[in-house]
C-alpha cells in the first residue's frame, strides 16, 4: 500500500493539471449551469504548542494526507491508520486524510500557540479555584471560562500576557461568578436626654413716702410689677414654663416685692434612620430622603438671592467587590434636622439651623457582615449663677440674692453598615408597602370612617385595561356602533355595544 503525502502547492497544481487536459479533450458544448458540491468541514480541534505534537488514530485506513498550510503545522504518517500532528508555527490550519474512494477519513482544525499547555499549568497553579480555557486563535490567545472576582480577570490576563509575550495579543472572555451588586444595609441609631433646672430669686424694695426713694433689685425683668406712674409694686408675674412664688406689701413704709421662679425641663430624642442602596461594583449610588431649605444670600444694591441646602436622611457609598467575596466600599452616611439652636434671621427671613450627624469612612467587609463604623458618647454639663456681689456670698441670705441655671446633655449615637452581595429577582417576589392596599369606597369613608382599607398578603393595587370600542372620527361611539353596518363576521359586530352618548376610554382604569 503506498499513502501520498500532499501539500497545499501540490494539491492545487494537481488539480490545475487534470482540468486543462480535461478541457482540452471535451468537445466544445454549450455553457451548462455551475453545480456546486459541498465539502465536508472539519469535524474535529486540535490544539498545539509551538513544537509539539500528538498521535491520531484513525478509524479506517487512509490512502491521501492532505494538509492545508504546512508552515503552521505538519503531519508524519506512521502507519495506513496512525498520524503524528505536530506544531511548527503560531496560527491555524486544516488536515484531512481520505480513503482510495475519497472519503474522508479524518478532517480537523488545527491551531498552533506558543507555550499554551504550559500557559494552562502556570494558570493552574496561581488560580486554582478558577476554570480557565486557553485557546490560540490567529496570532492571539482567548481566554474563556469562570473566575471568583473582578480582580481574578484582571489578574489572569496579566499573567498569560507575562508568558506569551507582548507580540501575541491576549483577548479575556472570562465571566465572574461572584455577584457584581452590592446592596448597603445602614443603621443611624441615637439616643438624646437633656435636663435643665432654672432657680431665680427676685428681690424688690422702694420708699415712696417722700422725695427721696430707695430700692434694691434682682433677677429677671419684669418679675415684680410696679404703677408706672407711683412706681409703688403692685404685685408679680410668672414665668412661662415654671413655678412661681411671690409676695407683695408695705412694711415700715418700703414697697417690698419679691419672686421665686422654680423651673424644670427634660427632654428625650430618640432617631433611627435605615437607609438601603444598591450599587454596582466599582460605581458610586447616592440617596437622600428629606428635602431642601431655602437660605437667602445678599447679593447687592438690594437685591437677593435664593440657595438650597438639603437636609434629611442621605447615604453614599461606592462598592469593590475583591477576592473570596469580600467587599471594600467607601461609605458617606448622614442625618440632619432643622433646629431652632442657632438659627439666625437675615434680612427679615429666619435661617434655621441644621442638627447634623454624619461619618466618612472606608472599611472592607463580607457579605452579610456588620461593621460599627462611629459611635458617640456624650455627656456634657452647664451651670450658671447670676448674683449681686458681695450679698449673693452672704450664707443663707444670700440665697436671696443669687440664682442659677444648671444643664445636663447625654447623647449616645451609633452607626452600623452591612453589605450584602445580591442579584436580581422576579418582580413577584419583592414585597411592597403598598401590597393589598385599596382605597375606601364613598360608604367606607362615610359611614365607617374609614380612611384606607386591604388585607394582608392581597395583591397590589395596578392599572388593567379598559374594554376595547370602535370609533369613528367626529362620531359618538354609541351613535356609530348602531348607525354603521357591519359585515358578519366583523371585529365590529362581536364587540360589545357602549351605550349611547359614551366617548373612547382611555387607555387604562385603576381600581378602588
Amino acid at each position: 500500500m503506498t499513502i501520498t503525502r500532499k501539500t497545499r502547492f501540490h494539491a492545487l497544481a494537481a488539480v490545475a493539471a487534470t482540468a486543462l487536459v480535461a478541457s482540452l479533450s471535451a468537445p466544445i458544448a454549450a455553457p451548462a449551469q455551475a453545480q456546486t458540491v459541498a465539502r465536508p468541514q472539519p469535524t474535529d480541534n486540535l490544539t498545539l504548542s509551538v513544537g509539539r505534537g500528538q498521535l491520531v488514530d484513525l478509524p479506517r485506513a487512509m490512502s491521501d494526507l492532505f494538509v492545508a498550510n504546512d508552515a503552521i503545522a505538519d503531519v508524519q504518517v506512521r502507519s495506513s491508520r496512525a498520524l503524528y500532528v505536530f506544531g511548527k508555527a503560531a496560527g491555524e490550519t486544516t488536515v484531512y486524510a481520505t480513503d482510495s474512494a475519497g472519503n474522508v477519513v479524518y478532517s480537523a482544525t488545527v491551531r498552533v500557540g506558543t507555550n499554551l499547555n504550559s500557559v494552562s499549568s502556570m494558570l493552574d497553579l496561581a488560580m486554582p479555584e478558577a476554570q480557565i480555557a486557553v485557546t490560540p486563535m490567529n496570532g492571539l490567545v482567548l481566554l474563556t471560562g469562570t473566575v471568583a472576582s473582578p480582580s481574578d480577570v484582571q489578574e489572569a490576563q496579566s499573567l498569560v500576557q507575562a508568558f506569551v509575550g507582548e507580540e501575541t495579543q491576549v483577548v479575556s472572555r472570562l465571566r465572574t461568578a461572584t455577584p457584581l451588586q452590592v446592596n448597603l444595609q445602614v443603621r443611624i441609631a441615637e439616643v438624646s436626654r437633656s435636663v435643665v433646672r432654672d432657680i431665680g430669686v427676685n428681690l424688690l424694695t422702694r420708699d415712696t413716702t417722700g422725695g427721696f426713694q430707695f430700692g434694691v433689685a434682682q433677677g429677671r425683668a419684669g418679675a415684680i410689677t410696679t404703677d408706672e406712674t407711683t412706681g409703688a409694686i403692685t404685685g408679680f408675674q410668672g414665668l412661662a414654663n415654671a413655678t412661681t412664688f411671690g409676695a407683695a406689701g408695705n412694711l415700715l413704709g418700703l414697697d417690698i416685692g419679691s419672686a421665686l421662679d422654680l423651673a424644670e425641663t427634660e427632654g428625650l430624642v430618640t432617631t433611627l434612620a435605615e437607609p438601603n442602596l444598591t450599587a454596582l461594583s466599582g460605581e458610586t449610588a447616592s440617596f437622600l430622603a428629606g428635602g431642601e431649605f431655602p437660605i437667602p444670600l445678599s447679593q447687592g444694591l438690594g437685591s437677593v438671592s435664593i440657595e438650597y441646602k438639603q437636609f434629611g436622611v442621605s447615604l453614599a457609598f461606592t462598592p469593590i467587590v475583591l477576592a473570596n467575596g469580600r467587599i471594600s466600599m467607601r461609605v458617606r452616611p448622614e442625618v440632619s434636622e432643622l433646629s431652632d439652636n442657632g438659627a439666625i434671621t437675615l434680612n427679615g427671613f429666619t435661617v434655621p439651623a441644621l442638627t447634623t450627624r454624619r461619618a466618612e469612612t472606608t472599611v472592607e467587609l463580607g457579605s452579610g457582615q456588620s461593621f460599627m463604623i462611629a459611635g458617640l458618647l456624650q455627656n456634657s454639663h452647664n451651670t450658671t449663677v447670676n448674683r449681686t456681689p458681695g450679698l449673693g456670698d452672704v450664707p443663707i441670705l444670700g440665697a436671696l440674692f443669687r440664682s442659677n441655671r444648671w444643664r445636663r446633655a447625654e447623647t449616645e449615637l451609633v452607626i452600623v453598615v452591612t453589605p450584602y452581595l445580591v442579584q436580581p429577582v422576579s418582580a413577584n417576589q419583592i414585597a411592597l408597602p403598598t401590597d393589598g392596599y385599596q382605597s375606601p369606597n364613598a360608604a367606607e369613608r362615610l359611614l365607617l370612617g374609614r380612611t384606607y382599607r386591604g388585607e394582608t398578603g392581597a395583591t397590589r393595587p395596578g392599572p388593567t385595561m379598559a374594554p376595547p370600542t370602535t370609533v369613528q372620527p367626529g362620531i359618538d361611539a354609541g351613535a356609530a356602533n348602531q348607525a354603521l353596518p357591519s359585515p358578519a363576521g366583523s371585529p365590529q359586530q362581536n364587540a360589545v355595544a357602549e351605550p349611547a352618548g359614551s366617548s373612547a376610554a382611555p387607555g387604562f382604569s385603576f381600581n378602588d
